[in-house]
């Protein structure tokens, strides 16, 4: 019953700066996940960039419109390279979200990288198998597209 992972790479034809000041700003989360899910910022006093020991508050409705409350905290932060939030309270025993941003010719190479574990041990592992690790890929492949919208397909 360990923890499961999940790794994206998109690559983006915009300058590393573009790119950064985009993913640091929280409230631009909201513009990148499914309509659907009905993603919110709750917090009032989560600041406009990443920083270390930032506290974001969400509602969200993942599953079933069933709303949940979600907190996160930034915990690490390398400007223009790299930050990282971990789940405070939320839906999962773990979550730890990694964003890395590499300029690379003509653009930016971003990943992620998701460690997750789902409570309730046997269940969880079911839950994981029938709904959540598909539902997890349906979040970033929707990411990967909306990104796409927003700054152009990458064209090597």
């Amino acid at each position: 019953m360990g923890a499961y992972s999940l790794q994206t790479t998109q690559r983006i034809p915009v300058s590393l700066a573009q790119a950064w000041d985009f993913f640091s700003d929280p409230a631009n989360l909201e513009r990148i996940t499914p309509a659907h899910m009905q993603f919110k910022i709750i917090s009032r006093h989560h600041g406009q960039r990443m920083y270390p020991g930032q506290i974001i508050e969400y509602k969200v409705k993942p599953l079933l419109g069933i709303p949940l409350y979600w907190m996160t905290e930034i915990t690490h932060v390398k400007e223009g390279s790299y930050f990282v939030d971990e789940q405070r309270f939320g839906p999962y025993s773990l979550w730890h979200h990694q964003h890395h941003f590499t300029a690379i010719e003509g653009g930016v190479e971003m990943t992620d990288i998701v460690h997750y574990k789902i409570p309730l041990g046997p269940l969880g592992q079911l839950a994981n198998a029938l709904f959540v690790a598909a539902q997890l890929q349906q979040i970033f492949d929707y990411r990967y597209k909306k990104v796409e919208e927003l700054f152009g397909s990458w064209k090597p």
